[in-house]
């Protein structure tokens, strides 16, 4: 799955079939060798973030069908439709009728600045009808609402206002088609400690889209047995030379540990997942694997996302901020609020993608198992300190059959390595104490677990929830 590729937007132009020919001879040209300028600007604006399906202005029927059918058949993630002035609004009718169910962005392009001084001057009354997109936008917002499509809204604003509005509108329509082609996997099972954290399968199917496979133990433990200690030998000689190793690791742990992740990887991909949930503290996984596996991702190129704990809620948190970033992101759990300092201090065990920045990575024992009875306790693992800068954090679970996304924008302030066994960092929010920040993140409902990306996507996360009927939260 490519979660950093662009967005694809279909974009519909409609003009007024009765304006066309005006203008001829004058010193800008016809009303529709003007408006092929303009769509030809509208449209190398767009192409800077995204890839555009684009046939040029439509002023008939069959053109606005013929756009409504090749938007469909070439998969788009959302469609942009703008009338271009004022216009016949048969073409717009149609054109929302025909058009599968797909997000659509009605959006009218207010000019920068104007200069019609005297509409006797012909040139002058052609620009005067060219500029009137705001009685277009008018017209097209009654049926637009008429015909009350789901995963819509409209925008009115400048060509960089515009583009802005439907950069994130884009984003979030690319996350919905990418989630309803990924795979789950659950290894191997929900977390039985932790009941808040299940979510219906089905639910998740018919409302995001992702499929969720169940992966189990005994796959993992053959495929483990399959893969061969010379390819362990090399990913763990790679590990070592480009992370700091702790004095205390036990190299054939490491090599267990190795082995084991990267066979967890690969019974993943055969079942062509995206996003893999691993219940890292399931007993059964210990007893026969003897540790949990904690290199993943072995490969730093993979866009496979794995998290622990069972929490697929968590886990598509993780997944979505990650695509809508385009950076690695990683799992946390808050764990307690530093009162004095003003922050919170939050991170997981487990599996977190350690690849973003090797200089906060340390090859370490796994110190909460070190004494356990498993075959091999301790296992080494990637101990891994987030970089600073601001994140993201979202926090997703479902509630009487709906998810939910709560969010907010934290600073991830520099931080030691102090916490073992624990991927870890310092957060602060800009505004709020942490007191404050949790007072209103746990009025909602939430569970312990949250995704983490660098920058700010409130805005894309705020579009996708209402694409797919998500209750969002967003706590600024």
């Amino acid at each position: 799955m490519n979660l950093f590729r662009k967005p694809k937007v279909g974009v519909i132009l409609i003009g007024a079939k009765r304006f066309k020919p005006l203008g001829e001879g004058t010193a800008d040209g016809t009303y529709e060798e003007r408006k092929a300028i303009e769509a030809q600007n509208y449209i190398n604006k767009f192409s800077e973030f995204a890839d555009i399906v684009f046939d040029g202005p439509v002023y008939e029927r069959e053109e606005a069908e013929a756009a409504a059918n090749k938007f469909y058949n070439e998969k788009v993630d959302c469609v942009l439709a703008i009338f271009m002035s004022w216009a016949e609004d048969f073409a717009w009718i149609r054109f929302l009728r025909e058009l599968p169910n797909m997000p659509l962005l009605l959006a009218s392009i207010v000019r920068d600045s104007l200069s019609i001084t005297d509409t006797n001057d012909e040139n002058q009354f052609v620009d005067f009808l060219s500029a009137g997109a705001l009685v277009g936008f008018q017209e097209a917002s009654g049926s637009f609402r008429r015909f009350n499509r789901p995963m819509s809204d409209i925008y009115i604003g400048t060509l960089d206002m515009v583009a802005a509005k439907l950069k994130v509108f884009a984003s979030a329509a690319k996350a919905r088609s990418i989630l309803r082609a990924s795979k789950i996997s659950l290894l191997s099972c929900y977390n039985e400690a932790m009941w808040a954290t299940y979510v219906d399968p089905y639910n998740i199917f018919m409302k995001i889209g992702p499929e969720i496979h169940f992966l189990s133990v005994m796959e993992l433990v053959n495929e483990i047995e399959k893969t061969p200690m010379e390819l362990v030998k090399k990913i763990s000689k790679e590990l070592c030379e480009k992370y700091q190793v702790y004095h205390n690791v036990d190299y054939d742990k490491l090599d267990a540990s190795v082995r084991a992740t990267y066979a967890m990887e690969q019974i993943a991909a055969k079942e062509g997942t995206d996003l893999l949930v691993l219940n890292d503290i399931d007993t059964v996984l210990f007893a026969n694997v003897g540790l949990r596996p904690g290199f993943a991702p072995t490969d730093a190129n993979t866009e496979l996302v794995t998290v622990p704990e069972g929490d697929i809620g968590g886990g598509l948190a993780t997944y979505i901020l990650q695509m809508l970033t385009g950076e690695i992101a990683n799992f946390i759990e808050p764990f307690y609020i530093d009162h004095e300092r003003g922050l919170f201090v939050a991170g997981h065990a487990g599996p977190n993608n350690y690849h973003a920045c090797p200089e906060n990575v340390i090859i370490a024992r796994d110190e909460r198992f070190a004494k356990s009875g498993w075959k091999y306790a301790g296992a080494p693992f990637a101990w891994y300190v987030f970089p600073e800068g601001e994140k993201t954090m979202l926090h997703m679970s479902e509630k009487d059959g709906r998810m939910k996304m709560v969010a907010t924008v934290v600073e991830c302030v520099p931080t030691k390595h102090y916490l073992a066994s624990y991927s870890h960092a310092e957060f602060r929010h800009k505004t709020l104490s942490p007191e404050e920040l949790f007072s209103k993140i746990v009025t909602n409902g939430v569970t312990q677990h949250y995704g983490i990306a660098p920058g700010n996507v409130l805005d894309e996360l705020e579009a996708l929830a209402d694409m797919l009927d998500f209750e969002f939260v967003r706590i600024d």
